[in-house]
């Protein structure tokens, strides 16, 4: 399985972990190892997370208030959003399949 990251995806994934980066000096890296693990249960068992449109699929973090938005298609998982929880929570609508 492959993955790709849509933009603005890539982007939200930097600003998250400047975000912790900049909240406690080593907490963007254990965000970033929060978001490794859940990135590897997405490629093993894509189907496992909740559907929320037609094609898209939400995967939680632990530890972090972040969602992943993704797709897949054939063999590819494609990674439209990334989001916090909390924050403006109907921002990324226009990014459901």
């Amino acid at each position: 399985m492959k993955l790709q990251f849509i933009e603005p995806s890539q982007k939200e994934l930097k600003d998250a972990f400047e975000y912790y980066e900049n909240q406690l000096e080593g907490l963007g890296n254990r965000f970033l190892f929060e978001f490794n693990k859940t990135i590897k249960i997405i490629l093993e068992r894509p189907s496992a997370w909740s559907k929320i449109g037609d094609r898209t699929r939400r995967a939680l973090l632990k530890k972090f208030p972040y969602l992943i938005l993704y797709i897949r298609e054939n063999d590819t998982i494609y990674i439209t959003g990334i989001a916090h929880q909390h924050r403006n929570p109907d921002y990324h609508v226009d990014r459901l399949i």
